[in-house]
């Protein structure tokens, strides 16, 4: 199964990424999506796991706020803003988050820990990324996934 993993689109889709979603089995978002165009936009290449960001506002509002996923065999916890974990992550494999705009992939206390960065409007001076993921028998592998811009 092949999923893409983006957060911070900050109510942008670029080309680039919706290439990248031709070929996904599900998306899962890590919030600030900021339109609910984006969401119907995203719905229309495969199933969508999204979480509610900072900045996503009263339309939002039945978007949850974290969520549980489990997919190919892999359970997945998201939220925006890792700051807001709860205390007990047991049976949870893989972290998606965003919020930082900052990519992350890292092991650390027996999770995997995914930011996808930002693929929404260029902030921070940070690149525009995004992740895909191949997902099987309960394992992960990850890709990053850095898109072109115009640096102003």
């Amino acid at each position: 199964m092949k999923l893409a993993i983006l957060s911070d689109t900050h109510g942008l889709l670029r080309p680039e990424v919706l290439e990248q979603l031709k070929t996904v089995d599900a998306i899962l978002h890590g919030g600030d999506i900021n339109k609910q165009s984006i969401v119907e936009q995203l719905e229309q290449y495969a199933p969508l796991y999204v979480v509610r960001g900072n900045n996503d506002r009263e339309w939002a509002e039945a978007i949850p706020h974290d969520l549980t996923v489990t997919l190919g065999g892999v359970t997945f916890y998201m939220v925006h803003n890792k700051k807001e974990l709860p205390a007990d992550l047991s049976g949870v494999g893989v972290v998606v988050f965003g919020h930082s705009h900052k990519y992350v992939q890292e092991e650390k206390d027996g999770l995997l820990w995914l930011n996808p960065g930002s693929c929404g409007p260029r902030r921070f001076h940070q690149e525009i990324t995004m992740m895909t993921a191949e997902v099987a028998d309960g394992n992960i592998r990850v890709e990053k996934i850095l898109i072109p811009h115009e640096v102003k």
